[in-house]
């Protein structure tokens, strides 16, 4: 298989079977074999009927995945993942505001040899105030904290070489940071403008009361990118901070014992001297339990801390089964 589409669904009844025709439409011409992956996550409208009825009509290329409940839209793109075959994996969402009419010229970038090809909205026909400005707001702050600059993360048609996106597990709002993952495992990314439509069918189903989470999410998603090898550094640097802090207040109330003559136990910066300092040496204990555990992760699951993009020549290593 060369392509996996992935499409979540949640209440998407009406709009269907519109995606499943415009998508036979845009795939026809791949010459490539190809499988769209629906995702019913837990819908209460008739979008399970629709679905059954897509995949009986065309089984050689629909697979529809049941969840059980509504788990959200990032653990609908994990199961999705988890059941495609595809070489190349494609995210979309069902409400077709995304236009299949751009998949091919997003392979062909994936063809010039980059791992992940991102959609970015340029025109967004979404409400300005409460959609696209809060969005600008969010992929200028992602790509300041992560260091991966991409116009918008929040656009769910992108496209992936399968080998950058089956190295973790999604959890949260984390589908929005798959390309930071991505980017910390050495993937060359690139950003295509794509078509954006306002919305037919159904209603959006997140607001405002997401930019918490994905604030929240986007604390995690820097410390696994940037920290998650060497812990100690984070948490080392933190508490080296806070030790020489201690240390300058310290020596000004010494100096100022000495010049002045002002008692130095009596003074409250001796008191902030000696909790910063407490804190600078739990930060730095905390740092070497973290590294532990960062070692023990890697070598009981014998998981290497690089990853290779090709093989000329060599064949891929043979690991023991123990660690030694």
């Amino acid at each position: 298989m060369f392509l996996s589409v992935i499409v979540p669904v949640y209440n998407e009844a009406d709009s269907l079977t519109h995606l499943k025709s415009a998508l036979d439409q845009a795939l026809a011409e791949l010459n490539q074999p190809w499988e769209v992956i629906f995702v019913d996550d837990g819908s209460d409208d008739l979008s399970g009927r629709e679905l059954e009825k897509i995949a009986g009509d065309d089984p050689e290329h629909t697979r529809v995945v049941f969840l059980r409940r509504n788990f959200g839209q990032t653990t609908a793109i994990a199961a999705g993942i988890d059941h495609s075959t595809g070489e190349v994996i494609l995210l979309m969402d069902a409400d077709l505001q995304n236009d299949p009419t751009d998949i091919p010229e997003m392979l062909a970038k994936i063809q010039e040899g980059f791992d992940v090809v991102s959609g970015w909205r340029k025109d967004r026909k979404d409400a300005f105030l409460t959609r696209t400005l809060p969005s600008r707001i969010a992929n200028g702050l992602i790509s300041w904290v992560t260091g991966v600059k991409l116009h918008d993360y929040g656009c769910t048609l992108k496209a992936y070489r399968r080998e950058v996106i089956t190295g973790f597990r999604l959890y949260g709002e984390m589908h929005r940071f798959i390309p930071v993952y991505a980017h910390s495992m050495g993937a060359r990314i690139v950003e295509v403008p794509v078509r954006h439509h306002s919305r037919r069918w159904g209603k959006a189903k997140y607001g405002l009361e997401r930019i918490s989470k994905v604030i929240l999410d986007l604390f995690t998603v820097k410390f696994l990118s940037a920290y998650a090898g060497k812990p100690g550094y984070l948490f080392g640097g933190i508490g080296g901070v806070f030790v020489l802090v201690s240390v300058i207040l310290m020596a000004f109330l010494a100096i100022r014992r000495v010049m002045v003559g002002t008692e130095v136990l009596t003074s409250p910066f001796f008191q902030v001297a000696i909790v910063m300092l407490s804190f600078g040496f739990q930060s730095v204990l905390m740092g070497l339990i973290a590294e532990l555990l960062a070692r023990t992760y890697h070598e009981s699951q014998q998981k290497p801390t690089y990853t290779v993009r090709k093989r000329m020549g060599v064949a891929a290593p043979h690991r023991n089964s123990e660690v030694s």
